[in-house]
């Protein structure tokens, strides 16, 4: 049965149907959104072409996206059983990203608008990672502490959605940044640990299935900005360059000691890493939806897949009495979903549209929803 078999009968028909595309960085997404309803999705990564390189190539990024978009859309449609010229609106990812990979989504966003006829929207993509929460649990809290945590970002967000019960106009959704990494981000630390330990890019799944054979107590590795003096300036920031300089002197270490970078060692790393970063992941959100007296915490962006930080923030959100709200694994990683999700909240809501003039923002702040 597809996707739009089993969505159409709670499908809201009422409710435009959105298509959303993006193209931030290495994976091309297309989807297609009614209301709250996923009925099409589909995503394709250029991530093995940028394994011999061991990170994102800009310009191989924006050529693949160049190559995928159009028989991506075609997937996503196919799946959903619509045609384009049952759209009502297309939504697209105007920042934050790569410039050149968002230039390719929103160049076919603008042109599918105009020659649709129907509006524009450019959303923001941290805050896309959170709307792509109602299409699994229905309609946003009217309060939430959100967790983003990918290769270029890894933010603490205050989200208000006053409006969330269908009163369009009545109080649109607000995000306030609460804190941010400072250096490195939680993807960017696993992908570099990866390179430490040799193993292959991009280092989360590697890491991750390493740390399963592994001992998270092997290794007391650093917990960043958790000392008292750093959490009185910094309570909800992050920090995760001295946590990859301490594996790196561990490494070197092992190395000068004459020992290998044996499966054990290599899983011990990989475990007490794992657990370093899940621990302050989860320390600073909890600590932040206790502060602001917010009962939901909402979990997003690609790290989320990593099942330690999935694990630690689900044990420490049910100790402090917080629900936790985390998507599915393929709605975790960048997709044209969470993108079509922000447009219909942003429509519901009376933002937008954007113009057809329309300028990609590689460094769009979170609290700018539409452009």
């Amino acid at each position: 049965m597809t996707l739009a078999a089993q969505t159409a009968e709670s499908a809201p028909t009422s409710a435009p149907l959105v298509l959303g595309i993006e193209s931030s960085c290495d994976e091309t997404g297309v989807a297609l959104v009614r209301g709250s309803q996923l009925l099409g999705h589909a995503v394709a990564s250029s991530v093995d072409e940028h394994v011999r390189f061991g990170g994102v190539v800009p310009e191989i990024a924006s050529r693949a996206h160049l190559e995928a978009l159009l028989p991506t859309t075609r997937r996503a449609c196919e799946e959903a059983g619509v045609t384009l010229a049952d759209v009502d609106a297309v939504a697209v990812t105007a920042g934050p990203g790569l410039a050149g990979a968002l230039l390719v989504g929103v160049a076919a966003a603008k042109a599918l608008a105009l020659a649709l006829d129907v509006p524009l929207l450019g959303v923001n993509h941290l805050v896309a990672h959170v709307a792509v929460d109602v299409l699994v649990s229905g309609a946003l809290p009217e309060r939430s502490v959100a967790l983003l945590v990918s290769g270029g970002h890894t933010e603490l967000l205050d989200v208000r959605s006053p409006g969330r019960q269908g009163s369009q106009g009545v109080g649109a959704m607000r995000v306030e940044l609460l804190g941010q990494t400072l250096d490195d981000a939680a993807g960017e630390a696993f992908d570099k640990v990866a390179r430490l330990l040799g193993l292959p890019y991009p280092g989360g799944p590697h890491v991750q299935r390493a740390a399963e054979s592994g001992d998270p107590a092997a290794f007391p590795f650093p917990r960043g900005l958790t000392a008292a003096h750093d959490l009185r300036r910094h309570p909800y920031d992050f920090s995760f360059s001295g946590l990859k300089t301490a594996v790196a002197r561990q490494v070197d270490a092992h190395r000068r000691a004459g020992g290998e970078l044996d499966e054990r060692f290599v899983a011990d790393v990989a475990a007490s890493f794992s657990e370093a970063v899940a621990d302050v992941l989860a320390r600073k959100t909890v600590t932040a939806a206790l502060d602001r007296g917010v009962q939901t915490v909402l979990l997003g962006g690609g790290v989320a897949a990593n099942a330690r930080v999935r694990g630690l923030l689900a044990e420490r959100c049910e100790a402090a009495g917080l629900d936790l709200r985390v998507p599915p694994l393929r709605l975790c990683t960048d997709n044209g979903a969470m993108v079509a999700a922000l447009g219909a909240l942003a429509l519901a809501d009376g933002l937008g549209p954007s113009p057809l003039e329309l300028a990609t923002d590689p460094g769009l702040p979170v609290s700018t929803i539409v452009v």
